[in-house]
């Protein structure tokens, strides 16, 4: 059986498996469901020290008993196309299985073959095996991240929502701004996730061209904005920020983080 098998454990995250279930307890032993489940969420997607904790605030919202099926959308960083893998993902917890019935309602091409180094997605996968253990998911890696190719995604991801009648959580991995001083990030950042806090994806993406923010997900956070919307979702929240400068104490450039959730 074909597998997708971890591309960066043992860099961004642990490859061993009793060193990682640590680190993911430790995580999400001071994370707390919402009392109204998101629909959607935005992680980040760097190395565990940085951003780790982070990403387990944002999935730490979502019930641990959730078995239904997470759309994980995720930038390529080396320009690929947008395209969905249909085989299971390996992490050192145990596989994960994909959910290939709305994978194949995405309409969308499938090539494994871009996905096979891709971090923005495989980072997401420990955190879903850890707490979600009975969670399938539907990996879609986004290439042109135009507000057009974002809308057709949100589009496709609606359809197949509404198809399959999938209990789904979508996920936007994405970091925020990349190696610029702590102060500046902060601003730009917390500037343009602003307007998400009321479902307003046009002028996310007006802010972030307007301060030049260099976050690398923007296209998922939109598509996954939008779809969420589309579902039903009234509103965001950001329920936690951080850069990396909180980890290294290095302030001159940093990444930013951000957990968000769409009720």
């Amino acid at each position: 059986m074909k597998i997708r098998t971890c591309a960066v454990a043992g860099m961004f995250y642990p490859r061993d498996p009793s060193h990682l279930e640590q680190l993911l307890e430790k995580f999400f032993s001071v994370t707390k469901s919402d009392s109204a489940p998101p629909l959607g969420i935005v992680a980040p997607h760097a190395g565990y020290v940085y951003s780790g904790q982070v990403a387990a605030h944002a999935f730490g919202a979502i019930p641990p008993d959730f078995s239904g099926t997470f759309v994980v959308i995720g930038p390529s960083h080396r320009g690929y196309i947008s395209c969905v893998s249909a085989i299971p993902w390996e992490t050192p917890l145990g596989v994960i299985e994909t959910d290939t019935g709305f994978v194949n309602a995405l309409d969308m091409e499938t090539d494994e073959l871009s996905h096979k180094d891709e971090h923005s997605l495989e980072v997401q996968m420990p955190m879903i095996k850890y707490r979600f253990p009975r969670a399938r998911i539907a990996p879609v890696m986004m290439g042109p991240q135009d507000y057009a190719s974002a809308i057709r995604l949100a589009e496709k991801i609606e359809a197949a929502v509404r198809l399959t009648k999938r209990d789904v959580r979508i996920v936007a991995s994405s970091d925020f701004s990349h190696y610029v001083p702590e102060a500046k990030a902060k601003s730009d950042d917390l500037y343009a996730i602003e307007p998400l806090t009321t479902l307003d994806t046009v002028e996310f993406y007006r802010r972030i061209e307007e301060r030049r923010v260099t976050a690398c997900g923007y296209g998922p956070i939109t598509a996954m904005v939008t779809a969420c919307s589309r579902l039903g979702a009234k509103s965001a929240q950001l329920i936690r920020y951080a850069t990396s400068g909180d980890v290294t104490g290095d302030t001159r450039e940093v990444v930013g983080y951000a957990a968000i959730t769409v009720i």
